[in-house]
């Protein structure tokens, strides 16, 4: 185990120093304390985002006190550096096509108080909240309820979208943690396109929406409209893993698996393009250092195959006629009631399993167009590109011609005034 300074000396900075070409170290903000909480990102061109390169998260430590998955991300890092240097084809490519940002300690003021205690001595509650008194996985903004509320009336998605749900004006005055600020603001200007947030508990893979819909509603249903797409993701890593999937699990506390509101997953779902899944490790919360490499293997191949999944489904750039990409234009996939937007950058990517989809990218001033785009079961995500013709009525030759009319009809009315005026 690694405490804060130990974690930034030992791990952080002997990645850049034996993998200088492809590793990033930087920070998504600082937590209430000031200490910084560090990412390390792993690509084939560090520090930029490559257009048509998707992006993808791990995070952990969300609760100070659940340390296993902050240490597999530090021995992910230590492993993707190696194996690139000693040309493992697999890890090339995901270095190459995928970039890849991986924070392991979301809470690190907490974790310094449950390492100080060690594994032997600590608790359910002692590093679990934030120095503030927040837990972190529940203080998101409630996007749960305006969306399904926005569904009771018909009002999606006409007035309320079925993506990019905005978040209330007041949440950022309100009860939030420092912590979730910074990784709101890290999820906003990062085109994130799948992720993983690394718990402890009960040995399960948990996926949107971990809120449950109310009772009240004329709905029950609580499935996301990628219900399918997120069963599979959940059942990549569940089956990858060496011991999740066998029958008998432990029993070990729930709470922060089911229900509530504003939980990190929903939100990324409903605010964000990322479809984002929660992955508990196990009941031991603080397992002893004796147990970690165990722990590695039991998880190692289930790390990089959920990764591998970012490339499912379809990606492309949406450009108009000049060849200038277009942002934040909507894609639509027919029977499927979640949009995704492209990124600054034109590019986009949207997760889905084999089949065959009528895709449509809309953006404002621009002719929307409808494509089939077909998803087979190859490794790659399929290319399916738009280009957008302005629409006619907000075209510069047709106000041109518009005005032109206009004034014949306005010089001809008054011809027609005056001479009848006299």
């Amino acid at each position: 185990h690694h405490n804060y300074k130990e974690m930034r000396q030992v791990r952080l900075l002997a990645s850049p120093l034996e993998c200088p070409n492809i590793t990033r170290i930087y920070n998504i903000g600082k937590s209430a304390q000031g200490n910084k909480m560090y990412a390390m990102e792993i690509s084939d061109n560090p520090g930029e985002h490559e257009l048509g390169e998707p992006e993808f998260r791990y995070t952990a430590g969300l609760h100070g006190n659940e340390v296993l998955g902050r240490e597999l991300l530090l021995l992910l890092m230590q492993f993707l550096c190696k194996e690139y240097n000693d040309d493992n084809p697999r890890v090339r490519r995901l270095v190459d096509g995928v970039r890849i940002h991986l924070v392991p300690s979301l809470n690190p003021d907490a974790y310094e108080l449950a390492f100080e205690m060690g594994s032997e001595m600590g608790n359910w509650a002692l590093g679990h909240w934030t120095e503030e008194g927040y837990d972190i996985f529940q203080n998101f903004p409630d996007l749960n309820s305006i969306f399904w509320g926005a569904e009771d009336r018909g009002w999606v998605p006409r007035i309320v979208p079925n993506h990019h749900i905005p978040i209330p004006e007041n949440f950022l005055n309100g009860s939030v943690a420092t912590e979730t600020k910074a990784i709101i603001a890290w999820m906003e200007r990062t085109p994130f396109v799948l992720g993983a947030n690394l718990q402890g508990g009960e040995k399960i893979v948990v996926y949107p929406f971990d809120m449950q819909r109310p009772p009240r509603s004329t709905s029950l249903d609580s499935r996301t409209a990628d219900e399918s797409m997120f069963r599979w993701l959940a059942m990549t890593y569940a089956h990858s893993h060496l011991t999740m999937t066998e029958t008998y699990h432990g029993s070990c506390h729930t709470d922060d698996i089911t229900g509530g509101p504003g939980r990190m997953n929903d939100f990324s779902y409903l605010h964000t393009n990322c479809f984002e899944i929660s992955i508990f490790l196990g009941c031991d919360k603080f397992p002893h250092e004796s147990e970690l490499p165990l722990e590695w293997e039991n998880n190692r191949e289930a790390l990089l195959a959920f990764i591998e999944q970012v490339h499912r489904g379809i990606k492309g750039v949406v450009r108009d006629t000049n060849g200038t990409v277009i942002a934040n234009a909507t894609i639509s996939v027919e029977g499927v009631k979640h949009d995704v937007k492209t990124a600054s950058t034109g590019d986009y990517w949207r997760l889905l399993n084999p089949g065959e989809y009528r895709v449509t990218a809309r953006a404002e001033g621009y002719s929307p167009q409808t494509r089939l785009c077909m998803v087979g079961y190859e490794t790659g995500a399929t290319s399916c590109s738009f280009t957008l013709h302005p629409e006619i009525f907000f075209s510069p030759f047709f106000i041109t011609i518009a005005l032109f009319v206009h004034y014949v009809l306005c010089f001809n009315l008054f011809k027609l005034k005056s001479s009848l005026t006299l």
